[in-house]
């Protein structure tokens, strides 16, 4: 054979091997794909960008600087915290890859040096000594489990190099950052760092990412909350390995390996619990819900709560929230006194909990009057008793004041001067305008609004409480309270203008109850706008305040909604609300006064301004805050007063007495009179009474007159009369005081009794009542009925 057909040969023997090894390949390449439509895997299952929005990972709730503030393992109750590669410490991948698998990114998911290196050292040892497998082929039996035998490690191999078909080595790593065991009910590298160290899985320290990277090698012998000792022993052999790879120098080394091994026990985080069961429902397909809360304020205020609510009877409960006013972000959120208290209802959650407000309401009543034009801080308002068509509210002491401004009555939350003012305005206007806003009150089934909406006569929740005062905090405008990240878009909406909202809330702002005199005289306790509520039959205790920075709203109650006598939000929840303030805002600034907001000198009982106001027309001057300069005048009610405008033109003759069409007088003057509302009158100096302003008719003129109804009188006792008291006792010693009985004739309606300016009861026309005398002395008696007539007489009881 010639040299030239020995090339030939060479050369075709080139060509059918060349042939054979693609034919062969290409087979290979079949079966692969054969076997891969055959055994197909789950892809969208492994997809690392779902891990996030799937049912097979833990939720952690976490606030907005990623603190923990509860975890919920996942349906088969394994905790397991997705992580992306990026969010995992360097030192624990390279501590990884070097012990576990240095040439990860060389390999197709099967390393043959390390098939035959395992091979040899178990024929030696006739045992187990390793596995010899990769990353890739532990992923492959996470997910696709199978026996200790030579067709499950064929399995195990030929699932490995699927998983290289269809993922990327960043993909397979991924995965196994998420489901390597790490003992227990505990799977993932993020989840092992939390539960383990306390810290996420990207603060890592050289010797923890050793001690967390060995663990998935036998995880129950190595937890290093059970087995620190042996735990170290194997977090030094991975610390030694990367010193002989030259990753670690030997004084890296020294320094790692002086590191003690100190895990925690499993514990699951349990800080706002009851706000991560809700934010977890708002975001049921995220794995770590990012929250607006402050894990530390959270945890203060729960210490706080817990030890406070131990003086309480067993059943009560209590809730907080706390926003920022900024960004209308929730800082803290507690839903009960203590979520662990089955006595406490403790998984009740109080802050969403429809209930009803109290008094709450006012301020947005005289708000929305003030926007109005009907009214303005110092507009002559009535605490008198009153029957308001169908319904008639009482005072919470059970007294009256008589004449009060808007300020007063608010500051002092005065119901009948609330319950005038909503009349004005209309319920429908109050209900329809805090809609608007984003707040709905909860109606009994068919209900319509009515005059019981100021004083608690519906249902909102704290949150909504909450929401509606931060809107006086931001000028009117009401933004809902945001809890999770990322923010959802701004739907805030205007209440008020911030004229009108500044006005609320400087009356709002008092002197705290809890502060001395001297704290208030320098203007430290007038900081804090703030408003209690207590609902019908101490059901519900409220305080709700503000500040420039925070919103704050404290509930205190039975979440069964059983009364609590005594506990009212004055004495229950105030208090809480102003240590939550000091914690957080204990030098509040001041709200910037609005250019359309005007200070002026305004009288009563007009409530027109004093420049405009003749000097006999003024009886009483009261410094106003006005909006837009507006200066409403007294709101007026012609069925109770008799008469429809203010001041009162009057025709007299020269005798200075009242004429009218029917006298025959030929010379008239005119008179103007500021007259005040007649049911006022019990309380107001006796020179501004109607009879003392307007004059008498002249004689001239009363034959002329229609007869009018009865006059209002009292009978069965006459002016002046003295009753004696009598004693009882052996020696005398005991003074038993007389009884009076008590009635009215003539006038209309209900009759309102006082006795020394303070109302006592009312009674109808044809029921006579026992009235008992407290005191010796002087006492003086006066009725009146609906339309503000009344009669008086003075009584003496020796």
């Amino acid at each position: 054979m010639t040299r030239s057909d020995k090339v030939i040969a060479v050369t075709g023997l080139r060509r059918r091997a060349l042939k054979l090894g693609v034919l062969v390949f290409a087979i290979v390449i079949l079966i692969a794909l054969l076997l891969d439509l055959l055994f197909p895997m789950d892809v969208p299952r492994l997809n690392a960008a779902s891990f996030g929005q799937r049912s097979d990972f833990a939720q952690l709730v976490v606030d907005r600087n990623n603190r923990p503030l509860r975890a919920f393992a996942d349906h088969d109750g394994v905790w397991r915290y997705p992580v992306a590669l990026s969010e995992v410490s360097p030192l624990y991948i390279q501590a990884l890859l070097e012990y576990e698998d240095r040439w990860f990114y060389s390999h197709l998911g099967i390393n043959p040096a390390a098939l035959l290196r395992a091979a040899w050292q178990n024929w030696r040892c006739h045992c187990v000594v390793s596995g010899g497998s990769t990353l890739t082929m532990q992923v492959a039996r996470r997910f696709y489990p199978h026996d200790r035998t030579v067709l499950g490690k064929t399995t195990q191999m030929l699932r490995a190099l699927q998983l290289e078909w269809h993922f990327s080595k960043n993909e397979i790593l991924t995965l196994y950052l998420n489901y390597a065991p790490m003992g227990g009910t505990i799977e993932g590298v993020e989840a092992a760092s939390r539960q383990y160290l306390d810290k996420p899985a990207a603060q890592l320290s050289q010797a923890e990412a050793a001690l967390l990277a060995v663990l998935p090698q036998a995880p129950s012998r190595l937890r290093p909350d059970r087995h620190p000792q042996r735990a170290r022993l194997y977090r030094d052999k991975v610390l030694k390995r990367l010193f002989d790879f030259g990753v670690l120098s030997a004084q890296a080394l020294q320094q790692a390996m002086l590191e003690p091994v100190l895990a925690d026990t499993p514990q699951t985080p349990m800080l706002a619990p009851i706000f991560s069961r809700w934010a977890r429902s708002q975001r049921p397909n995220s794995a770590i819900v990012h929250s607006t809360l402050d894990a530390e304020l959270q945890w203060q205020l729960e210490d706080y709560l817990q030890a406070l609510i131990q003086s309480f009877p067993s059943q009560h409960s209590a809730a907080i929230l706390v926003m920022d006013n900024a960004s209308a972000e929730v800082r803290a959120y507690l839903g009960s006194a203590d979520f662990l208290d089955s006595r406490r209802v403790g998984q009740v959650d109080m802050v969403q909990a429809q209930r009803s407000p109290g008094s709450t309401l006012k301020p947005f009543v005289y708000g929305l009057a003030i926007e109005q034009g009907l009214i303005h801080s110092e507009s002559l308002l009535r605490d008198v008793p009153r029957q308001f068509s169908q319904y008639q509210p009482d005072n919470f002491t059970g007294t009256f004041s008589g004449p009060v401004s808007t300020s007063e009555a608010l500051r002092r939350s005065l119901n009948l001067p609330a319950v005038q003012v909503m009349e004005a305005l209309g319920p429908s206007v109050l209900y329809n305008a805090l809609a608007s806003a984003g707040v709905r009150i909860e109606l009994p089934a068919f209900a319509e609004p009515n005059l019981a909406l100021v004083l608690g006569g519906g249902g909102l929740s704290l949150w909504q409480l909450v929401q509606l005062y931060g809107g006086l905090a931001n000028q009117g405008l009401v933004r809902e309270p945001q809890s999770l990240l990322p923010l959802v878009a701004d739907s805030s909406r205007w209440l008020l203008s911030p004229a009108s909202a500044y006005v609320v809330g400087n009356m709002l702002r008092s002197p705290r109850p809890d502060r001395a005199r001297s704290d208030s005289i320098e203007g430290q306790g007038h900081r804090i706008a703030w408003k209690t509520g207590t609902s019908y039959g101490y059901r519900d205790a409220w305080a709700v305040g503000f500040t420039p920075r925070y919103t704050i709203g404290v509930w205190f109650g039975r979440p069964d909604g059983t009364p609590s006598p005594g506990q009212y939000g004055a004495i229950t929840a105030l208090p809480v609300l102003f240590q939550v303030f000091d914690r957080l805002d204990p030098h509040p600034d001041n709200f910037p006064q609005p250019v359309d907001v005007s200070k002026a000198t305004i009288c009563w009982p007009l409530g027109q301004l004093a420049a405009a106001t003749p000097g006999n027309q003024c009886h009483q001057q009261r410094d106003a805050l006005l909006v837009r300069q507006q200066v409403p005048p007294t709101l007026i009610d012609a069925t109770v007063d008799g008469f429809a405008r203010n001041p009162l033109t009057l025709a007299i003759s020269e005798h200075q007495l009242r004429v009218d069409g029917y006298c025959n007088v030929s010379e008239r003057q005119s008179l103007e009179v500021a007259l005040w509302p007649r049911n006022l009158e019990p309380w107001i100096t006796p020179s501004w009474r109607y009879a003392q302003q307007v004059p008498a008719l002249d004689p001239r003129c009363q034959d002329r007159v229609p007869v009018s109804t009865a006059p209002l009188h009292i009978i069965g006792l006459e002016a002046h009369t003295i009753v004696r008291s009598s004693r009882q006792g052996g020696d005398g010693a005991s003074l038993v005081m007389p009884e009076l009985d008590l009635q009215a004739m003539g006038g209309s309606g209900l009759r309102y009794w006082f006795v020394d300016g303070q109302f006592i009861r009312n009674s109808e026309e044809t029921h006579p009542w026992r009235w008992r005398a407290s005191t010796p002395g002087l006492h003086d008696i006066v009725v009146m009925d609906e339309q503000g007539s009344l009669d008086r007489i003075e009584v003496e009881v020796q």
